[in-house]
């Protein structure tokens, strides 16, 4: 039993990374709790849907579709709404962002129904035995494309002149204004990369939940957990709080059931809330 908790504590907790990258970039860079992150994700979920029913395209197969679809979203968002209220206070842009939330969630439900849909690959039901417990295919490939993102997302931040601008604006956007960065289209950038992240997450998340309008309701508050868990500021504190989560919730579902999985959320929430408020390897800037 304890080798499959570990297995599927590894396993969550990098889904759980991924639903979190681009939630945390954004709130770590401008200071944006982008209430809306969880309908980018449903929004990356049904493309894939989509790509996979209407062209048979294999789910993993359409993830930078899905990323090109929200970084055009989440661009244009931030460019053209987003950017009008950021000199406001914080709570302003949470609430823009909690009505685009209802806003798409509702279109969603225009356009595909409340029905629930799926994405079911022929490997669907395939799984490597490892002792006595198994992984599945789709987990582990999840997994594999979660750690590629984020390491693609560290370099890009650290390696190129749109990352580093990207650090110096949420370093002191006052000194990069001087030196000439643009900051409202540093910020569409910053929100399309976590837009495109977030479409991502929605073509794994396809793969292993059923698809509704309402998919992104859970998986951003999972996102704030592990954002609150890891801490602002580094890619590293994503991974933490991510396999943190994943861990607690393994572990949770073989000792109490499933039915506890929110309470354990809520309650190391509080508990990191209460001990340590910023996070596990939280600091002033994202990097």
């Amino acid at each position: 039993m304890w080798l499959q908790v570990i297995i599927n504590g590894l396993l969550i907790g990098g889904f759980f990374a991924s639903t979190a990258m681009g939630f945390s970039i954004v709130w770590g860079v401008m200071d944006v709790v982008n209430s809306a992150h969880g309908a980018f994700i449903m929004l990356g979920a049904y493309v894939t849907y989509g790509l996979h029913t209407m062209l048979g395209l294999d789910p993993f197969l359409s993830i930078p579709i899905s990323m090109l679809v929200l970084f055009i979203i989440g661009f244009l968002t931030q460019k053209y709404i987003v950017n009008l209220i950021m000199k406001t206070a914080v709570s302003m842009s949470f609430v823009l962002t909690w009505g685009l939330d209802i806003l798409l969630i509702n279109i969603a439900l225009v356009l595909f129904t409340a029905n629930w849909r799926s994405v079911s690959p022929s490997y669907a039901g395939a799984h490597w035995a490892i002792g006595t417990a198994t992984v599945s295919y789709i987990r582990a490939g999840v997994l594999i494309v979660s750690v590629l993102l984020m390491f693609g997302l560290s370099y890009f931040m650290s390696r190129t002149k749109m990352g580093k601008a990207i650090l110096a604006t949420a370093f002191d956007k006052d000194a990069a204004r001087l030196v000439g960065v643009n900051i409202g289209h540093i910020y569409a950038v910053t929100l399309g990369i976590g837009s495109a992240l977030a479409g991502a997450a929605g073509s794994l998340t396809s793969m292993i939940y059923p698809i509704s309008p309402q998919l992104g309701v859970t998986l951003i508050a999972k996102a704030f957990v592990v954002t609150a868990l890891g801490g602002l500021g580094d890619m590293r504190g994503v991974i933490a709080g991510g396999l943190v989560l994943g861990f607690a919730e393994s572990l949770g579902v073989a000792l109490l059931g499933p039915e506890y999985q929110m309470a354990l959320d809520v309650l190391m929430l509080v508990a990191m809330l209460i001990l340590r408020p910023q996070g596990i390897l939280g600091k002033k800037y994202y990097g």
